[in-house]
């Protein structure tokens, strides 16, 4: 019986298997075959249409006997084969699969709508699916081997790509992809999703415009990049903006953006670029604002003092479960650059470098939510002081299993409201209202 999804694998191993033996065994030949001089030279259609060409008279050649699904299956998997990721390019295609987990070569989850499913897609073995890997971290200059086993590394359109390997990996090859779409999302869209309300996104408008300092913090999947590129929407364009990230996946509409990257170190243990490195350099490439994808470790401290030395209007992220765990993680890091700091100190540091968390949760529905406004206001003894702005409250789960809530106001008027009104931004009457 014929599947009827194209890229369904046949149903028992045994047809699998054959499917994946028939495929390599053309595959290994079209390479053979192919002028692999003259592909340049092609256009994407003649290319396509060529390629097809060969592959329809090697499929003869085999004597396998196949319907024209099988046939034109084994076509477009031949071609992924050759040019793309192999089984992976129907899940990078599909624009609803926001991740892509492959555990083994065997079995590939993917995340769709914010639930994780089992995909049908699989690998020929473990070797197949290292190969894969290989072909992706190589296109950015990086490389995974037995001395280095695991790599970050991005695609072309910016998705987020982790590989470990054995003997790391005790199962064989892992791959995780984190998707961005080709469209990023707008704040329209966040508030079409139930992310924020329109105050709340009035109000974050207003702190980019007028500069505030803004630190995203949420867990992982949270949605941390895709708010802050949505932040970065308000971002005058006359304004020279500079991204720092360990893999780049920011992507500002801004004409004057200047984005660096991390580099690992080499084979011999030399020529690494850390995310401190890039902050040290970026002050000396007159930035009017600094985004930093996300503070890991010591850049924190350099990060912090750029805030208060004038860079204002600064955005990151962090990884944290609350606001209040956001700033304590922000502490433990500025240790980490290895200053023998008091610390009150560093607690005066963050406080006046500091003007606004936004945290994000991801709930068990999928959703995505911004659960806290807050803003940070001073030092009180040695505790940093915060209050919240907006919440998002929690009321329950429906039937479906949605998670059912209202976003709603503290009645606290935040400090920098004055600086809205001295910068020009109006906000809405009442705003702040409860």
């Amino acid at each position: 019986m014929v599947p009827n999804n194209p890229f369904q694998m046949p149903g028992s191993i045994k047809d699998q298997e054959f499917f994946q033996d028939l495929k390599s065994r053309i595959h290994r030949r079209l390479i053979e075959r192919l002028d692999l001089a003259k592909l340049d030279l092609l256009g994407a259609n003649e290319l396509n249409r060529e390629i097809g060409f060969v592959i329809e008279n090697l499929i003869i050649e085999e004597g396998v006997p196949l319907n024209q699904f099988e046939r034109d299956r084994l076509v477009i998997e031949i071609q992924h084969e050759t040019f793309g990721l192999g089984p992976l390019e129907p899940l990078l295609a599909d624009p609803h699969v926001s991740d892509i987990l492959v555990n083994k070569s065997s079995q590939v989850y993917v995340e769709r709508f914010g639930k994780l499913v089992r995909s049908e897609v699989c690998f020929k073995d473990n070797a197949h699916l290292l190969q894969i890997i290989e072909r992706i971290v190589s296109k950015v200059g990086r490389r995974i081997d037995e001395s280095s086993p695991y790599v970050d590394a991005r695609l072309p359109d910016g998705s987020r790509v982790n590989a470990i390997i054995p003997p790391l990996a005790l199962d064989g090859p892992v791959l995780s992809i984190r998707r961005f779409g080709q469209d990023p999302l707008k704040m329209s869209d966040l508030l079409n999703l139930g992310t924020l309300d329109a105050r709340m996104e009035k109000m974050l408008e207003g702190a980019v415009k007028t500069r505030l300092n803004i630190l995203v913090s949420g867990g992982t999947g949270t949605g941390k990049t895709t708010m802050l590129n949505v932040l970065s929407e308000y971002i005058p364009q006359d304004e020279r903006v500079i991204t720092i990230e360990d893999s780049a996946e920011l992507h500002l509409k801004q004409d004057h953006v200047v984005r660096l990257e991390t580099r690992p170190s080499n084979i011999e243990g030399r020529g690494e670029v850390t995310q401190r490195d890039l902050v040290r350099n970026a002050l000396r490439m007159r930035p009017d604002r600094i985004i930093l994808g996300e503070i890991r470790g010591g850049e924190a401290l350099d990060m912090l003092q750029a805030m208060n030395t004038g860079h204002d209007g600064s955005i990151s992220t962090v990884h944290a479960n609350t606001t209040r765990d956001a700033l304590a993680r922000i502490e433990t890091m500025v240790l980490m650059a290895g200053m023998d700091l008091p610390e009150r100190a560093i607690r005066e540091q963050v406080a006046s470098a500091l003007n606004i968390v936004v945290q994000l949760v991801r709930f068990s529905d999928g959703t995505r939510k911004v659960v806290k406004l807050s803003e940070i206001t001073g030092m009180e003894g040695n505790t940093i002081v915060m209050h919240d702005i907006f919440v998002f409250d929690q009321r329950g789960i429906d039937k479906e299993g949605r998670v059912v809530g209202v976003y709603r106001a503290t009645g606290v008027r935040p400090m920098f409201a004055e600086r809205f009104r001295v910068y020009g931004f109006e906000l809405p009457p009442g705003i702040f209202e409860n």
